[in-house]
């Protein structure tokens, strides 16, 4: 580790909130907040019942020891005099072998203090953080090592090779974390500018990244969508979007187009998320991807899911209505995909068909044989929904049908002499 006899960077994660040193017994409330045991026992003590960093009111005064950090402020204490970075011989490099935890604790370390080994430092975490779930767990279990994650996306000064590993080490790790509300108000509800920087951040790793970090940063946005907020905070971050729009093409990894699916159904159901996808083209994209013949059954169930949400939309309903292969193109997904599809692309054809009574729609649906589609879902084990829905379109047809005969025998009527 980098220092001198005079000054040495101390992580501050590492000092107590209250005495400002470094703790000796690192406790932790009920809030979640370390404090040294000493300190947060004197405060306790003089009749205080409220978190001192955070002022929330406590529901008891229990501590429990916070064992990782102080096995982490043991590991860099020794660190000092006893440096865990030995050489490497010819036959034992970073690709042979895996850091022990107490290498990754101090790895954690100096990614605080040693700005000019992070990017060695991240690759060694994302190493053994790809090794196993038990190791992403205890990554998990380090209290400073997410928010670290996290304060690096608000304030990336490392370039674009920095910031994959950053994304990428989050994604490894994100998968664990239960409290998902915390992790949304970790990346996203900062203060002043911080919350827009984060998303500026997976905005560039989506633009610049590599293919696999494109992916890490589409699921990182998946796992932050909680709620109607985080879903219209990242729907609404300029151009993100349409990047994500920009990455579902048929021409695009199938993995990437299902990560980018994933994160699109994940923020598009607030109404306004809904409006800028149809205002952004949505709807010939997903049908592109619906006319292909290339994708997995999982794939096609959320683009068709994609095409029944913004059809909840009069804008939406409007736009598939005048896309006649589009609507050919769901009409030929029922009963062939599963269960999961055809109920999408049913709700769909009954949005625009039944509801909005959309005449061009109708005319495609017929031309694509849809009425015999109808009927044989009629016929099949389909849940009582997808079948109400059906007779619904049944009725509409049938209609359609009727006046059509009775437009024909009118105009014969008129040609023929007396």
């Amino acid at each position: 580790m980098v220092r001198d006899d005079l000054y040495i960077t101390v992580p501050s994660f590492f000092r107590c909130p209250i005495s400002l040193d470094v703790m000796k017994s690192p406790v932790s409330l009920s809030t979640g907040v370390t404090y040294d045991r000493s300190s947060i026992q004197r405060w306790l003590d003089n009749g205080n019942n409220t978190c001192p960093a955070t002022m929330q009111v406590l529901q008891t005064k229990e501590f429990v020891p916070n064992r990782t950090l102080q096995r982490l402020i043991q590991i860099w204490s020794d660190s000092l005099h006893h440096p865990l970075h030995p050489p490497l011989s010819p036959t034992s490099t970073h690709s042979q072998s895996l850091p022990s935890k107490e290498q990754i604790l101090l790895a954690i370390s100096d990614l605080q203090t040693r700005h000019d080994n992070r990017f060695d430092s991240l690759a060694k975490i994302a190493r053994f953080a790809q090794d196993s779930e038990e190791n992403r767990d205890f990554l998990v279990r380090t209290e400073c090592f997410v928010p670290l994650l996290v304060g690096f996306l608000d304030n990336v000064n490392g370039g674009v090779e920095f910031l994959e590993q950053v994304v990428t080490a989050l994604d490894l790790v994100i998968g664990k974390m239960e409290d998902r509300e915390g992790l949304k108000n970790l990346i996203l509800k900062r203060q002043g500018e911080a919350e827009k920087q984060s998303l500026d951040s997976l905005l560039v790793a989506l633009r610049q990244g590599s293919h696999a970090t494109q992916i890490a940063s589409v699921r990182v946005l998946t796992s932050v969508a909680v709620d109607v907020e985080s879903k219209l905070m990242i729907a609404e971050k300029e151009g993100l979007v349409s990047e994500l729009l920009k990455l579902i093409t048929p021409e695009k990894d199938p993995d990437l187009i299902e990560n980018c699916l994933s994160c699109l159904v994940a923020i598009s159901s607030p109404r306004r998320s809904k409006m800028k996808l149809v205002r952004l083209g949505a709807v010939k994209v997903l049908s592109k991807l619906l006319c292909g013949s290339n994708m997995s059954v999982s794939m096609t169930e959320k683009v068709l899911k994609l095409v029944e949400t913004v059809s909840s939309t009069k804008e939406g309903r409007l736009e598939i209505g005048e896309d006649s292969a589009c609507v050919a193109a769901i009409v030929n997904k029922v009963l062939k995909v599963s269960s999961v599809a055809t109920e999408h692309a049913v709700t769909t054809l009954w949005s625009v068909c039944y509801l909005f009574r959309d005449e061009t729609a109708q005319e495609a649906v017929t031309k694509a044989n849809g009425l015999t589609k109808i009927l044989l879902l009629m016929q099949s084990n389909c849940s009582a929904q997808v079948r109400q829905m059906s007779a619904d379109l049944l009725k509409i047809f049938r209609v359609n049908s009727k006046s059509c005969l009775s437009s024909y025998d009118t105009k014969t009527t008129h040609i023929m002499p007396f």
